[in-house]
């Protein structure tokens, strides 16, 4: 158990380690705002990774959990006057609760079945969403008003820099106990081959739900950071194209690294802000070197370039 225990936990302490060495940087305020967004959108792509990169599952869906945790938090502060960290903690099972209820029928799906059905899941949502106007706004979204957050005296970003940063950690921490468990161990089999895990005796409906509703609770809790942090959001946060970025960022980082998750985000989140100085050509730009990326570096970021320097150290 021990031996498993280590290797398994080196994540966590290299992202914590990262986050206290960041904070000693002359950062601008721009610079703690992309580094809080970052953390933000690794918490999404960690709970993909689980699903993807350990038990195998496709998800073009998990832009509405994101949607939903962001919403949940922006409509009960802003129409009910609602605290916005109790309806943080309240969005979080109602998200396990639907991530269960529409789990259970679409994960008996396999391969683009199961990608389509996530991706008609997301697509309904900011739908309604988006007419929902009286509710949520509407296209336009919907503006949280909430007291600064400050901690220790510090100004209000770097409080959410520490806010999010912990909650980084922690789900770090928290995934890394789920890897550890049986749980991880039979989503791990289900991933190489769902017959047979099934042979071994592996409840492999069970498991892939299990996944399913963790990496929902991830994206909703995540959700719930942004809206606070940003104090804003739209049917856009919970669109399609968002789904897709969190899966794009989820392969590019690289499948079943903890490190390749947050090395994906910091792809998206950092990236485009290089590239705003060639105006029109900044997203055509982006996604060549995402497909540079790929094609040199088909495991993803991470896998890829430790695989390379393997047989270096043997």
């Amino acid at each position: 158990m021990r031996k498993h225990l280590g290797p398994t936990y080196v994540p966590v302490l290299i992202v914590a380690a990262s986050i206290v060495l960041v904070s000693l940087l002359p950062l601008t305020n721009f610079q703690v705002r992309m580094a809080t967004l970052l953390f933000i959108f690794s918490v999404v792509v960690l709970g993909k990774n689980l699903l993807m990169g350990y038990a195998g599952q496709i998800s073009l869906g998990h832009g509405a959990f994101f949607g939903l945790g962001g919403y949940v938090v922006a409509v009960g502060a802003a129409r009910y006057g609602l605290s916005p960290w109790l309806l943080t903690a309240g969005s979080l099972p109602i998200a396990g609760i639907v991530a269960w209820i529409i789990g259970r029928p679409i994960l008996k799906l396999r391969g683009y079945h199961l990608a389509m059905a996530t991706l008609a899941f997301g697509s309904i949502f900011a739908m309604f969403l988006t007419n929902a106007v009286d509710l949520t706004g509407g296209p336009d979204g919907l503006a949280l008003d909430m007291a600064s957050v400050r901690l220790f005296g510090m100004t209000s970003r770097w409080s959410w820099y520490w806010v999010c940063g912990l909650v980084l950690v922690v789900v770090m921490y928290l995934l890394a106990s789920v890897l550890d468990s049986p749980t991880g161990r039979e989503m791990r089999a289900i991933h190489d081959s769902e017959t047979a895990a099934g042979v071994l005796g592996i409840d492999v409906a069970k498991a892939k739900l299990h996944a399913f509703v963790i990496s929902a609770i991830f994206a909703t809790l995540a959700g719930c950071c942004f809206v606070m942090f940003d104090r804003y959001i739209t049917p856009h946060s919970a669109g399609i194209l968002r789904s897709i970025e969190f899966v794009t960022m989820t392969v590019v980082g690289g499948l079943g690294s903890p490190i390749g998750s947050i090395v994906g985000a910091a792809i998206f989140v950092v990236l485009p802000q290089f590239l705003t100085v060639f105006h029109e050509y900044e997203q055509a730009i982006l996604g060549l070197i995402l497909i540079v990326i790929l094609v040199l570096l088909p495991k993803g970021i991470v896998p890829s370039i430790a695989a390379r320097l393997r047989p270096r150290r043997a």
